[in-house]
């Protein structure tokens, strides 16, 4: 538009010039020759203006045309990125959830498959026990009196004492009930231990009042009469933890692989590995703490362990996968 207008004005300026001239007064000695000849040229000055004014018009026409299939084709292709950013927006959120999905069938299998772990190792030490306690009943000396050998002779029928209601209610145990653990743990001296969830709840009592001499001695008692109880695995957590605190980073991660060795499907087990792989870090292992953390990420990646433990290889410079971060 701007140049239209200057063009504009200069043609103006010229025809009125021509005009000026063609007007003005002339010498009566002027030969009409020569005035001839001025018209002429005003008249080709006039045409040539005439055509420079519709050569500019075609163009500047084809120009606003250019212009507008120009912002057609810009609309058109704003159109087409927005629906594709759509359709990427779309599958990446069926991409997360599928992705959430996985990770959390991955931690249930994962989550089973400790547990099949823990009910096999506990149902192998049951059956070590039950055969070491039958190769010492076989091993007992015989009764006074009775030759090494020779089985004892029963005793009559009509000897026999009558079961007393103690002996008949054990006769008929209720309907899904345990043998293994309605039967009371006896301590070395002939005594009864002590019950399993008193002891470890005043062990968890004592041991957030920071009684750790006492909790240490109660969670002992926990996994030493009932080891194959789910509570001797919390037991053995809070003993790891109490030496942790202690900065006995040593015997913590003895007390955690207790844990995970041995009870891992406990629930304390994410917990057990990512303090495992803090005290690994505080002892200066490097290598062996953040390969504990990784591996807790992979087990339980939903887990709020898991937070942490990402939130701690970040500190360090390393992501989930071990590769060196940018900040590193």
């Amino acid at each position: 538009m701007h140049l239209r207008r200057t063009v504009r004005n200069r043609i103006v300026w010229a025809v009125a010039l021509a005009v000026v001239l063609f007007v003005a007064p002339r010498p009566a000695h002027a030969v009409s020759k020569e005035i001839i000849e001025l018209q002429t040229q005003v008249q080709q000055l006039l045409d040539m203006v005439q055509r420079l004014q519709t050569t500019l018009d075609t163009r500047f026409g084809g120009m606003q045309n250019l212009v507008q299939q120009t912002s057609d084709q810009t609309a058109q292709m704003n159109a087409a990125i927005n629906t594709l950013q759509q359709k990427l927006n779309a599958q990446n959120e069926a991409s997360g959830g599928k992705i959430d999905t996985v990770s959390g069938q991955v931690q249930s299998l994962n989550d089973s498959v400790d547990e099949l772990k823990s009910r096999i190792a506990k149902l192998d030490k049951t059956v070590q026990e039950l055969q070491t306690q039958m190769q010492n009943n076989a091993q007992q000396p015989p009764a006074s009196g009775q030759m090494p050998g020779v089985a004892p002779a029963l005793p009559a029928a009509s000897s026999a004492p009558a079961p007393t209601k103690k002996s008949s209610a054990k006769s008929a145990p209720e309907k899904n009930a345990s043998p293994l653990k309605a039967a009371p743990v006896m301590t070395p001296d002939g005594g009864q231990a002590p019950p399993v969830k008193e002891t470890y709840q005043a062990g968890v009592r004592d041991y957030n009042a920071a009684r750790y001499a006492l909790a240490t001695g109660e969670f002992q008692d926990v996994v030493h009469y009932y080891p194959m109880d789910d509570l001797a695995g919390s037991a053995q957590y809070y003993l790891g933890e109490i030496a942790y605190q202690k900065q006995s980073y040593q015997d913590a991660i003895s007390a955690y692989n207790a844990v995970l060795e041995g009870f891992s499907g406990n629930k304390m087990a994410p917990a057990a590995q990512l303090h495992k792989g803090l005290a690994l870090l505080a002892l200066n292992k490097h290598d062996a703490g953040v390969r504990e953390l990784r591996t807790l990420i992979q087990r339980y990646p939903q887990a709020p362990e898991a937070t942490r433990a990402r939130t701690k290889l970040n500190a360090l410079g390393v992501n989930a996968s071990g590769k060196p971060s940018a900040a590193r």
